[in-house]
């Protein structure tokens, strides 16, 4: 038996996937699946959450994660995480960094290395009665304070972007924070709610864009006037110059919606990229363009590029290979598109490379999801790339011990 034969049964046989799902599994496919090694392991359990965070420090050595005590339901405002970092340099030891009590499963705290800095890490946490955001030295173990939790980063680690995690709490728990009332809770569409900056050195606070004001922008939706309207997802551009926000909306009924927009870093120049009702996961390409999952009248539901300037039609990426919503991004270089899958029948998820030049699809593996992992406790693989590109960790349970963070080598297929 070769040995990435031995490898792939490693990563299904053993990790619960089992010898029916082995066998459907084509050999060109089994033959050619990368080595991966955890990085985390039991009795708790550890992950990162989202995909378009920077897990890893500008060396590639430090590895950040989060770490519970329990799994399967939501967070209560008592429960707090640890925060932590894996030295894959030093036998993949676990290094405490701190602690949050601002959390959920899907996003976790909104961990993250500061761009640019090879010490400095900042998550979110609550202290009494307001959500705050925490930023460390790793190297001196200096902690400050900012007055407000944070979202994103611009490239430049000057400026943070942030939203309402007690207003998503309120409509999605799985994505916001418990432990605080949403003081427009009664209010569908504030004018004082949405995305605000935030300066990482003095914490000054400015709302650049309201829920209210993107209510005026394009053609309205049937069910706005029974719906609760809020923002999530939000980016940065790779310059720095825009960012990216959803608008969403959920009814009484359950029902949803979202729209895509951008504005430049100060809130100015928004505009509606796409108005269909049915933006997911995106990613920027570089400073103009933006990868989503849309549904779009070219081919219906696929990965879509648009453009920011509005001035091409969206053009529909790896249509063929890319068939279902994922967690995207784009390794350095452009050339290739890292993305994922959500359980299919088998409750196997597939993370994957995509060639943009050639329409080649690459596996990385096929992790099995228990099905006590649903809803708002799931566990997303969420690929996060190295700095060099050629490493990819992701969440999963596959391996019997609760949600775990493994580490996938991709040198030889993107080298």
């Amino acid at each position: 038996m070769s040995a990435t034969r031995r490898q792939f049964l490693r990563n299904t046989i053993s990790s619960g996937v089992g010898l029916g799902a082995a066998r459907v599994l084509s050999a060109a496919t089994t033959d050619t699946l990368p080595p991966v090694r955890a990085l985390t392991s039991g009795p708790r359990f550890h992950w990162f959450a989202y995909y378009d965070k920077l897990q890893f420090d500008p060396a590639g050595r430090y590895a950040l994660g989060m770490e519970s005590s329990f799994e399967h339901r939501l967070p209560t405002p008592a429960d707090r995480i640890q925060i932590g970092m894996v030295d894959t340099a030093e036998r993949d030891k676990w290094i405490n960094l701190g602690e949050s009590h601002a959390w959920c499963w899907q996003q976790g705290c909104m961990l993250q290395w500061l761009p640019g800095s090879d010490r400095e890490v900042v998550w979110n946490d609550r202290e009494g009665d307001r959500f705050v955001c925490r930023v460390l030295n790793t190297r001196t173990g200096e902690l400050r304070s900012l007055p407000a939790p944070i979202y994103a980063l611009s490239p430049d680690g000057r400026t943070a972007i942030g939203c309402s995690f007690s207003r998503i709490w309120d409509v999605r728990p799985g994505y916001g924070y418990p432990g605080l009332v949403d003081p427009d809770r009664d209010d569908p569409t504030p004018s004082d709610s949405g995305v605000y900056s935030v300066d990482m050195r003095t914490g000054e606070q400015r709302l650049l864009v309201s829920v209210a004001q993107v209510l005026k922008i394009g053609k309205p939706f049937a069910d706005w006037g029974q719906a609760k309207h809020y923002f999530i997802h939000l980016l940065f551009s790779p310059d720095g110059s825009r960012f990216i926000f959803l608008h969403r909306w959920r009814t009484p009924q359950k029902h949803a919606g979202t729209r895509m927009f951008t504005a430049n870093a100060d809130g100015s120049d928004i505009r509606l990229i796409d108005a269909n009702g049915m933006t997911s996961h995106f990613i920027w390409r570089d400073e103009r363009h933006i990868l989503a999952w849309s549904d779009q009248p070219s081919r219906g539901k696929r990965f879509y590029l648009f453009d920011d300037r509005g001035e091409r039609t969206p053009e529909p990426v790896g249509p063929e290979a890319m068939t279902v919503d994922g967690h995207c991004t784009y390794l350095p270089g452009n050339a290739w598109i890292l993305n994922d899958s959500y359980p299919d029948k088998l409750r196997n998820q597939s993370p994957y490379l995509y060639e943009v030049k050639t329409g080649r699809r690459v596996a990385l593996g096929h992790f099995h999801s228990p099905p006590e992992y649903a809803g708002e406790w799931r566990v997303d693989t969420h690929p996060r790339f190295s700095p060099d590109g050629k490493k990819v960790v992701i969440d999963s349970a596959h391996g019997g011990l609760g949600r775990q963070m493994y580490l996938i080598d991709i040198a030889r297929i993107v080298g």
